[in-house]
């Protein structure tokens, strides 16, 4: 019972953090000078994603066994999966309970019939994040690519890796200053909410900002790798082998902070942080574990990761033809959640 209470907790501690971390972000974003997309493609996802990516070079570096360093590839692939389906899934989910409940708000005070559910974001917009997902399938493709094939030099192509992370990096600040030039800020222009460690400042300190940044930071690496270390108890007690547990549970345990990021801004109606935050989480992890991974790893990937990559890229395929087509709903975005389910399935034969 003590397990399941200490998930519980961590699952609230991480919730709690996050509500904090992205207060803070906001106005980190603020004081750096950059556009609201970039807050959500950077700065919140390179927080969040840096404590998986130094956990990803422990594991490879200091592990002495091929267990624990194939543990490091495992994380490496089960990340951008967890943020491909359910992640994206469970977002979508949230933008229909709110649109639905500010439906339902609406009829009763206007006593009209509200409108049907639109597309997501503007067109401009959507193929601001399609082209996030450009960047995302060719280098994923890549990384499983290589997973296949071994010779001698493969280890040095992890740089090339951190390479396209930092092109990457580059476009989008380059991009979001542009677009907060224009004046081009869509949703979120409006004012900020006060940062909750100095709440009755109008314009908080830069020092508070950054502490306050940091300090979830930490709470939200501790306490997402506590939940992960209860379901790694927890998993065996419910009949769930190791393999099981590391492969379904433990990715969406370490995605857990982008998740509840996504989840607090869709209901402050910040849809496109929401999914900035998951994009730009997703670009770090096909790209920064992977370099790590393929440096110290040998990194050659078995059946259950192989099915992995195959359904990461169907759930991307998918979510990239409905955003450039500008036919992204709601209901369409919580569809990318059934590839997990589809992935959960299929890995059944892999493991008998």
């Amino acid at each position: 019972m003590i397990h399941f209470v200490l998930l519980i907790v961590c699952a609230v501690a991480i919730y709690l953090s996050c509500e904090w971390f992205v207060n803070a972000v906001e106005w980190l974003g603020e004081r750096l000078n950059v556009g609201k997309m970039a807050v959500g493609t950077i700065l919140a996802a390179f927080g969040t994603a840096l404590p998986e990516s130094v956990v990803t070079l422990v594991a490879a570096t200091t592990g002495g066994t091929a267990e624990a360093k194939n543990l490091a590839v495992g994380a490496a692939m089960g990340g951008p999966l967890a943020l491909a389906t359910v992640a994206y899934g469970v977002t979508g989910a949230a933008l229909l309970i709110k649109r639905r409940r500010d439906r339902a708000a609406s009829a009763v005070a206007a006593a009209a019939v509200p409108a049907p559910l639109e597309a997501l974001g503007t067109e401009a917009e959507m193929k601001h994040l399609a082209k996030d997902q450009s960047w995302f399938l060719p280098i994923f493709f890549v990384k499983v690519s290589l997973g296949l094939v071994a010779f001698a030099f493969k280890p040095a192509l992890g740089v090339l890796f951190f390479a396209a992370y930092a092109a990457y990096f580059w476009r989008e600040i380059r991009s979001s200053r542009e677009d907060a030039a224009a004046g081009d800020e869509g949703e979120d222009e409006e004012e900020l909410e006060a940062l909750k460690l100095q709440p009755k400042k109008a314009s908080p300190d830069t020092w508070a900002v950054v502490v306050q940044t940091l300090a979830t930071l930490v709470v939200i690496f501790f306490a997402a790798h506590y939940f992960v270390a209860q379901l790694d108890v927890i998993g065996p007690m419910l009949g769930l082998s190791a393999t099981v547990t590391a492969l379904l549970l433990s990715p969406i345990a370490t995605e857990l902070p982008e998740i509840m990021n996504a989840i607090i801004w869709v209901r402050q109606g910040k849809v496109k942080l929401a999914l900035a935050n998951i994009s730009g989480a997703m670009m770090i992890q096909a790209t920064v574990p992977s370099g790590i991974g393929l440096l110290f790893t040998s990194w050659h990937f078995d059946g259950p990761l192989i099915w992995a990559g195959l359904i990461t890229m169907a759930a991307i395929v998918y979510l990239l033809l409905t955003m450039r087509a500008h036919r992204l709903t709601p209901a369409r975005l919580a569809v990318a959640a059934g590839f997990y389910a589809v992935f959960a399935i299929g890995l059944i034969p892999l493991l008998a």
